[in-house]
């Protein structure tokens, strides 16, 4: 029996609304919304069931980000991508796994809903103009248009500086280990000094209400011992797993010039149900 094109396509799909959407649970909600649909269509219609079925995810993603984007007030302190445990293969696709990381999420939040989709379609999954007006429902011409305003807003807020894969994960170590003894000078000496911790508690957990700038208020703030703190792969980078009186969170950091210069730190329980079993991405 020839596998279903919704089952072979799976992961992309997953990848495409999870990439649009920064939410697993919203992601795999969904996929279910296009499975109905695509139990529907009569498939000798479709010349291209791949395309069709990104389109598909693409525009239930637009829904549900448009109606988000309403609901997103009444969010409890700062929000953060939801973070996934990855595979350390992610990584070999540099691009990709940059794409994805957290870091990444977190830029693609401040775009339009709009001017997200096209971005994700074209830059990660480097899909053809055309097919993206079809998705999105504008012309090729206005997808253009779209897509190098999103190309620029992006450059103007990711990191400045790319490192490698090696550096990345000294560097990720070296801070957990800061993290895992709580002294304030060994979280001092791996931080830049315009450092920046962003932390998502969604109210259900303790978490800074605002950004934290600066080494010092940091260093302060994170420098408490008993953590139980280990190194996992999560949306492609090293990143680590926290545990103190019970209670879990996900850090992820940005890298640059050898210092942690942003911090990530997801508490909020409902966003932490993908730490289990790794999540497989596909472009």
């Amino acid at each position: 029996m020839t596998e279903d094109p919704f089952v072979a396509h799976r992961s992309l799909l997953f990848t495409v609304a999870y990439e649009m959407l920064g939410s697993a649970a919203d992601a795999e909600d969904v996929l279910q919304d296009s499975w109905l649909r695509w139990a529907g269509v009569d498939r000798a219609q479709v010349r291209d069931p791949r395309a069709y079925l990104v389109r598909t995810v693409t525009r239930q993603a637009l829904n549900r980000l448009r109606t988000r984007s309403r609901s997103r007030e009444d969010y409890v302190g700062e929000w953060l991508p939801e973070p996934l445990l990855t595979s350390p293969d992610v990584a070999e696709d540099i691009e990709f796994a940059e794409n994805v990381s957290i870091a990444m999420l977190t830029v693609l939040e401040t775009l339009g809903p709009t001017e997200r989709a096209v971005f994700v379609l074209h830059e990660v999954f480097e899909m053809p103009y055309g097919e993206i007006a079809e998705a999105v429902g504008k012309t090729a011409t206005a997808v253009r248009q779209i897509a190098r305003r999103a190309r620029e807003h992006v450059a103007a807020r990711r990191p400045r500086m790319q490192v490698s894969r090696s550096e990345q994960q000294v560097v990720v170590e070296r801070f957990l280990s800061a993290l895992r003894t709580g002294r304030l000078q060994e979280l001092l000496d791996v931080m830049a000094p315009d450092v920046v911790l962003i932390a998502d508690g969604g109210g259900f957990a303790a978490a800074a209400p605002t950004p934290v700038h600066g080494a010092e208020p940091v260093a302060r703030l994170l420098a408490r011992p008993g953590r139980t703190v280990s190194v996992v792969w999560l949306n492609g980078a090293p990143a680590g797993r926290v545990e103190i009186g019970g209670r879990l969170s996900a850090v992820s950091l940005v890298v640059e010039d050898g210092k942690v210069t942003r911090i990530h730190a997801v508490a909020n329980p409902q966003k932490l149900t993908r730490l289990a079993e790794p999540t497989e991405l596909a472009r």
